[in-house]
């Protein structure tokens, strides 16, 4: 499985309705489940980004669908980063030429 770091803030419609927060994380990882993906870590934060989410997926489309899907909700603008394990980016660095 792949893994997505994804940085998010919250949109104004977001945060008239941060009450529901925490609802519409356990949808999201439901949604997450749905398709085939896993929410491994959800912090809310306080700085830059307002969430700070670590997804599990077994493919860049698979990661962009459930993000486009959240997204369309209105609740929250994302940014989304690939990460790598040591493991990984051993496996990187031994293709180098």
């Amino acid at each position: 499985m792949a893994t997505f770091i994804v940085l998010g803030n919250f949109t104004d419609q977001g945060i008239r309705n941060v009450k529901e927060t925490t609802k519409r994380a356990e949808a999201f990882k439901a949604a997450a489940k749905k398709a085939g993906a896993n929410v491994k870590e959800l912090y809310w934060t306080m700085g830059q980004y307002d969430l700070v989410t670590v997804v599990e997926a077994p493919d860049d489309e698979t990661a962009t669908s459930l993000l486009l899907s959240a997204g369309m909700l209105g609740n929250i603008r994302s940014q989304t980063l690939r990460g790598f394990s040591a493991e990984e980016m051993g496996k990187i660095i031994g293709k180098m030429v």
